[in-house]
């Protein structure tokens, strides 16, 4: 996070100024997440300046505690991402990122990375690094791509999925909750589109792979996508043509943009529902608990004579 004078972050500055307001407002950090909703580890990690918020997050602060537009104007003025770094063979694909008109994009197993909060991306992230600085910094790199795409006049991103992408579990059920949540916000936005292909379908023509249509400034066209650790283009327009006729046919065979928001609408509540479900055995088992400690105590401690009434004698 960038910094002046030495001093704390602009990031902890912002944390700062969201713990005040909620102390302010006499909520604890798991009151607030429960109101968002999210879990109350993101907001510790955001008021301690480890963590991005998105423009929503800080919106719905702002909202429930009052703070007057101070919280959203102080967010729209943070550089968030003075410094990012991304994987070598990923540098391409974020220069064509930051000048393209638009991408079309066809995604299966999990959610494309313009499109995942941060709490998903730190949970992918996380299955397969230790070290959380690094996961950490991962994250921030994700999370500066998508900065051009929620821009008011970003470019045009349409992006199909597979209904894998919202039903393989990553991180909890109330990071899946947040995430399709989130989903639904980016959908609104007038240049995103995001539709659902879904899984009950027969006879749909689904790629084994992931890809993304690519369209630069000047009309070039590219057609990208990964295997493990790799990024592979091609601008060959004979392959470009039959990619294109691929997408435009699964597009037309997904469910519209509204459907598509229906469904991940019911997968939503679905993931909240559990982690409700989740919460209240957690709960129960904590009053189990408490209650075996005190039978525990009960048991333990020294049994005290009673003084009976004694049994009144009978006269003669």
């Amino acid at each position: 996070m960038s910094r002046r004078n030495g001093g704390a972050s602009t990031a902890a500055v912002f944390g700062e100024v969201l713990r005040h307001f909620r102390e302010a407002a006499l909520l604890t950090q798991e009151g607030l997440a429960r109101q968002i909703p999210c879990d109350r580890s993101h907001v510790a990690r955001v008021e301690g300046g480890t963590r991005v918020p998105q423009d929503t997050f800080a919106k719905t602060c702002d909202e429930l505690l009052g703070a007057g537009g101070v919280l959203l104007r102080l967010w729209a003025k943070i550089d968030w991402y003075p410094q990012v770094e991304h994987p070598d063979w990923f540098e391409r694909r974020v220069r064509m990122d930051a000048e393209a008109i638009g991408l079309l994009a066809y995604q299966v197993g999990v959610v494309p990375g313009l499109l995942q909060t941060d709490d998903y991306a730190w949970a992918l992230f996380a299955r397969h690094i230790v070290d959380e600085d690094e996961v950490e910094e991962r994250v921030r790199a994700r999370m500066s791509r998508q900065q051009r795409f929620i821009a008011p006049d970003g470019p045009l991103f349409v992006a199909v999925l597979d209904e894998s992408c919202l039903r393989t579990g990553v991180g909890s059920a109330s990071v899946m909750r947040d995430q399709l949540a989130h989903l639904l916000v980016m959908g609104r936005r007038p240049n995103i589109r995001i539709q659902v292909v879904p899984a009950d379908v027969f006879g749909i023509d689904r790629p084994n792979t992931s890809m993304t249509l690519i369209t630069l400034p000047d009309g070039h066209q590219w057609v990208y996508s990964e295997s493990l650790d790799h990024g592979h283009f091609n601008d060959n327009p004979a392959l470009i043509a039959r990619h294109r006729h691929t997408y435009d046919v699964l597009r037309a065979d997904a469910l519209s943009a509204r459907e598509s928001a229906a469904l991940i609408s019911d997968l939503m509540k679905g993931y909240e529902h559990d982690e409700q479900s989740r919460t209240r055995r957690a709960d129960l088992d904590q009053e189990q608990s408490q209650r075996h400690k005190r039978r525990g105590l009960h048991r333990n401690s020294p049994r005290l004579p009673r003084n009976r009434p004694r049994p009144r004698q009978q006269e003669p």
